[in-house]
């Protein structure tokens, strides 16, 4: 649980591209999805910022979600809302950081993976980045990411996600949905796509830009509430028999 990272990269023209890492497939433990909001909320303070670029390592892979380690060690119903609080207060990060976010998704996303895919103001994908909400499979929910996922696609496409927990969908489904601005067929085409706009961005109004951010996310402005409920929820449930039989399983494969 203690591997992994979060860098913090910022360009002369004002691109702060963050990027996190974890061994276990860009799987996400407490300690990195700290690191990832307050890196955010970093970025987002930094007057010589001007856009910024969320992004993974590694090649097929942007995130396998949830720790499964940390998930199994959870004991009580504190450690388990404290640890759905992360991605809470990633989500809350990136909806109240003032620049513009990319998300560059190169693989599978699952999970918080499609929660954090759905935070950013504007995503990009190739066509390996197949989604999957996989928490009913797992005796939980989508609670925590379920706002920022049903913001992004719709309360329909979201339920078909959350019930159907063990089907992947395409990148090309999650694009019909809203979820990905464009699909590329490999990494080179999508990295060049993303630097152009990227560069158009930075060069644009930045009070424009902070105008549009704060008009994109209007409405959610009880989410600090509502995605602390969320957590309780799942920090429950995760503690049930039937988690632990779930999680254990997946682990042992």
């Amino acid at each position: 649980m203690s591997k992994g990272s979060v860098t913090l990269e910022t360009n002369e023209d004002g691109l702060a591209t963050i990027e996190f890492y974890h061994p276990m497939s860009n799987s996400l433990p407490g300690k990195i999805l700290s690191q990832l909001a307050e890196t955010i909320t970093t970025a987002g303070q930094d007057k010589n910022v001007k856009v910024i670029l969320l992004q993974s390592s590694g090649n097929r892979t942007f995130c396998a979600g949830a720790s499964f380690e940390e998930l199994s060690s959870i004991q009580n119903f504190e450690e388990g809302k404290k640890f759905f609080m992360g991605f809470a207060n990633v989500i809350n990060a990136a909806r109240k950081c003032p620049k513009l976010i990319i998300g560059r998704i190169q693989g599978k996303a699952v999970g918080g993976g499609v929660g954090m895919a759905s935070a950013v103001d504007y995503c990009i994908a190739t066509k390996f980045a197949s989604v999957k909400l996989s928490e009913l499979a797992l005796g939980i929910g989508p609670f925590v990411v379920g706002p920022a996922v049903e913001r992004k696609i719709g309360t329909s496409a979201m339920s078909t996600m959350a019930i159907n927990a063990t089907q992947w969908y395409t990148a090309d489904w999650a694009k019909t949905k809203g979820l990905y601005a464009e699909v590329f067929d490999d990494a080179e085409a999508m990295d060049e796509h993303i630097k152009t706009l990227c560069i158009k961005l930075a060069n644009s109004n930045p009070d424009a830009t902070k105008a549009l951010k704060k008009i994109f996310w209007e409405g959610t402005e009880n989410w600090d509430e509502l995605l602390d409920q969320r957590a309780a929820i799942s920090g429950k449930l995760i503690l049930s028999n039937y988690s632990s039989e779930a999680i254990n399983a997946i682990k042992n494969r």
